[in-house]
């Protein structure tokens, strides 16, 4: 992150703060920026260490916003959040929105399409920011899913876009990388991306896990409710920790902050 490191070990909680209309779960309950900051200092409060600020929706289908219009929704929360000593991920794959946050005191940029965006490599280059390389919007459902192996994929399409990012002069040290569960891949495909998880954790760079609330939990897990996939989530996060990953994006922090503290306890006694 910006200006220092986050202790990994005991495992990273992620908050998950979409100020949108229409995102998948919680669109609109958080589009207003006091409700969004009230949001925040609660999952802070549960143990969330960093907040994702999301202004454009991610959900399959969703319509595209303006660069204005996400700057409208996002900016002014991450300032207030900064403001308040809070550790500010920006999730966005624009570099005018990126660029935005950095200034603003934003530690993190989570990109979804993994930066392939040349002018995002370029802004990201220019600060002293962490960054979370995701697989997946890139890529259609379709291309993905004649894959026999989707860890195979997924695991040597993180570590290429990782060497061209390093290639771009950024240090090892400031990359993540994300298995984008649920972007572009069938259910079953997610689940045996967890199931092979310690594949993408075994090459040094923190993996950061974003199950929270995706549809495939119903699909693999009959989670059909918000706090039954609250519940698959924790479960996946404790799972996940036990195979090396350290980064947790979740929108239920207190209900992952206490399997990982089980999950934590299992690793100390090994």
């Amino acid at each position: 992150v910006a200006g220092g490191q986050l202790d990994l070990t005991p495992g990273v909680l992620v908050g998950v703060l979409n100020v949108t209309p229409d995102s998948f779960s919680d669109g609109g309950e958080w589009d207003e920026p006091s409700l969004a900051l009230k949001r925040a200092e609660s999952m802070a409060a549960e143990g969330a260490l960093v907040i994702d600020v999301g202004g454009e929706s991610t959900r399959p289908g969703a319509d595209p916003v303006s660069i204005d219009e996400e700057r409208s929704r996002a900016i002014p929360v991450v300032k207030g959040l900064v403001e308040r000593g809070i550790t500010v991920s920006i999730d966005t794959y624009k570099p005018e929105i990126a660029s935005l946050a950095i200034e603003a005191g934003a530690s993190i940029v989570n990109d979804v399409t993994g930066f392939d965006d040349e002018a995002m490599i370029e802004v990201v280059a220019a600060g002293d920011v962490g960054l979370v390389v995701m697989h997946g919007r890139g890529q259609q459902l379709d291309q993905l899913a004649h894959e026999a192996d989707v860890v195979s994929e997924v695991e040597s399409h993180l570590l290429a876009r990782a060497q061209a990012l390093r290639d771009a002069g950024i240090a090892e040290r400031r990359i993540a990388i994300d298995p984008g569960l649920g972007f572009a891949k069938r259910h079953e495909q997610s689940a045996a991306l967890i199931a092979g998880i310690a594949r993408l954790t075994r090459h040094g760079f923190p993996v950061m896990v974003g199950a929270s609330r995706k549809g495939f939990l119903k699909s693999v897990a009959g989670a059909d409710t918000r706090e039954s996939r609250d519940n698959v989530t924790a479960a996946i996060s404790a799972v996940t920790f036990l195979d090396g990953v350290r980064l947790f994006r979740v929108h239920d922090v207190a209900r992952s902050r206490d399997a990982l503290r089980l999950a934590g306890a299992i690793v100390t006694d090994q």
